[in-house]
């Protein structure tokens, strides 16, 4: 992969290629691009950008402030695999092409200022981040939703609810039962060779690829594993990542949805998000603390709790995120630590004796977030936990359906929804704007954001279930 704007252009010469396609990330987390022809890439394009109107970008910039520019970076370089015609394609981030300040609210931008911020503080120099996002393949997605009427449908070969369904050359029965698709072989296992070809497309994309198996739920729930990277380049990758699974299942006849919950009484997908922080090339979570973590860790871990509600504005950023966090599916809706209880919201994996390895694993977030946001938000709150030193509690490693309600009532729980969230943000927020990654503006644009795009339209529907409930009163 190259390196430098001199490589790229010199790989555009060498391989013909003439179409060279930008990707940028829209506020809410959706990948946006604008294609040109070989021409309109320059050296200065690397510095200066490509100019484009931002006005029509979702929580970006009014119609009478519109020009802005995307300014390509040449270490995210590699030919799309799914143009007909050679395409090489970057990952842009965004400036103002006025003054070629960095714009505000570019979430790849806020990334970045979280990493500066990092080697402010003087406490490390790099922070690694391994997202592991779980998804659903289907065969068939169906949804509307008008004044009268409202519905959603999916549908998998893999569903359970099949087995008693006629299909073409007869049922033949290998369908995971509910909670229990976690490793099943072939025939039961119906997209082994898919996604080994999303491994494989995805390892042509840049990205360092590790594992790949199926996930607990029914109907088609599976993973992909990459290796943790430094958090703006992490990010990168599950974008390319979201990109590749999406169309080769689509190369397949199927579709793919990142939601936490497209399924009732079965386990959503969540994005358990692995990180830790570096200085000098040494690794800062390795001590003689709990499970073997350093007091700067646990720290660490403070600040993810302490802020974890107003966390969860970004990293569970959905009305249907919390329709996951719920008790029953091994969701992380307790916010606590554990080095084994996959219900707490805050993980330490077994990682041996090895101090590089050890790290932690936050497993609220889902894959409905922008993960630049997401993890810069992290990371913002440990480092906060660092600084002031927060003691993060008594870890949780009992089983908590033993507990009793008393003993459980003491343990804080994840907000029920997403507004809750928002409100939580809203009082909790110092930590991400006095760090000067985010912007008070970026806040408010985003609690706004949310607010009248997602949580009112959803209040003012009628559910479905509500006329099983309510219909005949």
């Amino acid at each position: 992969m190259p390196e430098t704007p001199q490589e790229v252009l010199k790989m555009i010469q060498e391989q013909n290629i003439q179409i060279i396609d930008l990707k940028f990330i829209d506020l809410p987390g959706i990948w946006q691009h604008l294609t040109v022809f070989q021409n309109q890439i320059e050296e200065s394009s690397f510095t200066d950008g490509v100019a484009f109107d931002g006005s029509s970008i979702r929580g970006w910039k009014a119609i009478n402030e519109s020009d802005m520019a995307m300014v390509p970076d040449p270490t995210t370089a590699w030919i799309d695999p799914f143009m007909k015609e050679p395409t090489l394609s970057m990952i842009c981030s965004i400036i103002e092409p006025r003054t070629g300040e960095p714009y505000s609210r570019d979430p790849r931008t806020i990334a970045q200022k979280a990493i500066d911020f990092l080697i402010s503080t003087g406490i490390g120099d790099t922070a690694f981040f391994g997202p592991e996002a779980e998804f659903f393949i289907f065969d068939d997605v169906r949804f509307d939703q008008k004044e009268h009427q409202s519905f959603y449908y999916v549908d998998s070969v893999e569903g359970r609810w099949n087995t008693g369904r006629e299909e073409d050359g007869g049922n033949l029965g290998y369908k995971p039962r509910y909670k229990e698709g976690y490793f099943p072989v072939s025939p039961t296992d119906t997209s082994q060779d898919m996604r080994t070809e999303m491994l494989l497309t995805m390892a042509k994309c840049g990205v360092p690829i590790e594992k790949h198996h199926h996930e607990v739920a029914t109907g088609g729930q599976c993973e992909l594993g990459f290796r943790f990277a430094k958090l703006v380049q992490a990010a990168d990758c599950l974008m390319t990542y979201k990109y590749v699974i999406k169309n080769v299942a689509r190369k397949y006849g199927k579709t793919v949805t990142f939601m936490p919950k497209p399924l009732f009484n079965d386990n959503g997908s969540g994005m358990h998000t692995h990180q830790s922080i570096w200085k000098d090339g040494q690794p800062l979570f390795w001590g003689d603390g709990y499970a073997n973590l350093s007091k700067l860790a646990l720290n660490y871990i403070g600040g993810l709790l302490k802020h974890a509600p107003a966390l969860l504005a970004f990293t569970n950023p959905t009305t249907n995120s919390y329709k996951r966090l719920v008790p029953g599916f091994e969701a992380p809706v307790n916010l606590a630590y554990s080095q084994g209880n996959r219900s707490a919201s805050i993980r330490i994996p077994l990682s041996g004796t090895n101090p590089k390895a050890k790290r932690l694993e936050f497993r609220c977030p889902d894959a409905t977030s922008n993960p630049y946001l997401a993890f810069a938000a992290m990371l913002c709150a440990g480092i906060d936990g660092i600084k002031n030193e927060i003691d993060p509690g008594e870890s949780l490693d009992v089983d908590i359906y033993d507990l009793t309600p008393e003993e459980l009532s003491k343990i804080p729980s994840t907000p029920g929804s997403l507004e809750d969230a928002l409100e939580a943000l809203e009082k909790d927020h110092a930590f991400l704007v006095n760090s000067g990654v985010f912007t008070e503006d970026l806040i408010t644009t985003w609690i706004e954001y949310k607010l009248d795009n997602e949580v009112n339209p959803m209040r003012l529907r009628p559910h479905p279930y509500e006329f099983a409930l309510y219909y005949d009163c």
